[in-house]
């Protein structure tokens, strides 16, 4: 195979000779032919039952991260970056002690700096548009702690989608597009401080979305790693003026929003837990693009699990007493899946009622199941009425990690984690922990009335989201 065809930047160059059941590396073969028209890579495997059961055994075991763990054979890809900093051909994004980090250990054992202030939030589409409550909880804790708006946090709309629905989903995008939008995106958190009087780099992104998580990560690793991406971006990056001295920007570290709750975690417990979770029987959902792309980078505990899978989401609950209940298929997505969920949308909620929904109540009794992925809340939590359609009335509230943190410490069930736009139930869980549905629904039904009478309560001043100043 000629270099070039191995290159991120050529996803769409031709298939040629790729039979039935074969894929050249980097192409997405969507012929319409195989399963459901996703391509001739996608045949029927054709396994037995017994095979099949055999296949998957090893996920139904204990995965000890140490079987898994390649960091004598795996370069930090961080190492390159530096590398490529010091030849002149990039700026790193640099996370500064006024950042006040927090140092975590991740799969293999490497460190990896989470800022905890001065934070550039990368809104997640599905987030604002199916689960409100998301963002808005994780915005409710910055502001319960102190943080001041357009000084230690800047959520404002200078930023598009990751697109990564578009690629991995109907397949018709490229490498090239998506480190562009993710190099527009993080030069706009790199300079947005300028405007507010700060210095380059004052503030730092944090993603909220799972799936433009592991997009970036994945794609900040084709860019370190390729010199022909890095030369096409650059000449997108030039026109649209989103370079700093010629050179494009990368951020030190991938932050996801999860990982600030996580290094947050003892002080949300200590200083703002007003709620008794210690009768909260919890599942926890971990999305397959928080830590099973670019895996190395995904945060392992000790302390929580063993150290045997991903810390995040489980430390949060931990933290605030809640009891952790194990269930077989934690290792499954969630039913998502992108693709299928374009052209076999039955089969993404079968797998989630059967695989996830069903398993989480009949083995754990799960009072909710949290995740920290939009894609992953939204499938679980839209999708659990066909189960109910078909007889399988197993039905557990799903949401993410920071909205059950935000209602343990007192949030609104209603202004600020948003429980209405929810799908599965969530009345029962509300009540076990002590709030009072009907009167927080009624109070929320009053204000509004206010909101129509123009009387509207902000998280965040709107001015600042729209370019200006505090």
């Amino acid at each position: 195979m000629k270099p070039t065809e191995q290159s991120p930047g050529n996803h769409n160059a031709s298939a040629a000779g790729a039979g039935a059941g074969t894929m050249k590396p980097g192409f997405h073969n969507t012929d319409g032919q195989g399963i459901a028209g996703h391509g001739s890579f996608f045949q029927q495997t054709n396994l037995s039952g017994a095979d099949a059961a055999k296949a998957t055994e090893w996920v139904r075991k204990q995965i000890d991260r140490r079987t898994l763990d390649l960091a004598d054979r795996m370069d930090d890809i961080r190492d390159h970056m530096w590398e490529l900093e010091k030849d002149g051909q990039i700026i790193v994004h640099r996370i500064t002690d006024e950042h006040e980090p927090k140092m975590v250990k991740t799969l293999f054992g490497w460190d990896k700096k989470i800022p905890t202030k001065q934070l550039w939030h990368h809104k997640s589409c599905g987030q604002c548009g199916n689960i409100p409550g998301y963002p808005t909880s994780l915005l409710w804790f910055m502001n319960k702690f102190g943080y001041v708006p357009g000084k230690d946090y800047l959520d404002e709309t200078d930023q598009t989608s990751c697109t990564a629905w578009n690629y991995h989903g109907s397949g018709i995008g490229n490498v090239e597009s998506l480190a562009a939008v993710f190099l527009r995106n993080f030069h706009q958190a790199y300079v947005s401080g300028k405007q507010h009087g700060f210095e380059l780099g004052h503030f730092f992104p944090l993603v909220h979305c799972g799936t433009s998580f592991g997009n970036y990560k994945e794609i900040r690793k084709y860019l370190i790693e390729s010199s022909e991406l890095r030369e096409k971006v650059t000449k997108i990056l030039g026109k649209l003026g989103r370079l700093v001295d010629g050179k494009l920007v990368i951020p030190e570290e991938i932050v996801h929003y999860s990982e600030w709750v996580h290094v947050m975690r003892n002080r949300i417990a200590s200083e703002l837990q007003t709620i008794d979770m210690s009768n909260i029987r919890v599942t926890m959902h971990v999305a397959c693009h928080y830590y099973k792309m670019v895996h190395e980078d995904a945060i392992y505990d000790a302390e929580t699990l063993n150290g045997n899978r991903t810390a995040i989401g489980t430390a949060i609950a931990e933290a605030l007493g809640a009891q952790v209940i194990d269930y077989s298929t934690w290792y499954d997505c969630c039913g998502f899946g992108f693709r299928h969920i374009i052209s076999e949308r039955e089969f993404t909620r079968s797998f989630t009622m059967d695989r996830k929904i069903k398993v989480a109540r009949q083995e754990a009794n799960a009072d909710v199941m949290i995740g920290n992925d939009t894609g992953c809340i939204t499938t679980m939590d839209k999708n659990q009425w066909i189960g109910k359609a078909h007889g399988q009335n197993f039905q557990v509230p799903i949401m993410a990690d920071v909205q059950l943190a935000a209602l343990a410490c007192g949030a609104d069930p209603f202004k600020i984690v948003q429980l209405q736009w929810h799908a599965s139930p969530c009345e029962e869980l509300v009540e076990k922990m002590g709030i009072d549905w009907n009167k927080a629904k009624g109070d929320f039904e009053k204000y509004l009335k206010q909101v129509e009478q123009g009387n509207i309560e902000y998280l965040y001043n709107p001015e600042l989201a729209l370019g200006g100043k505090a």
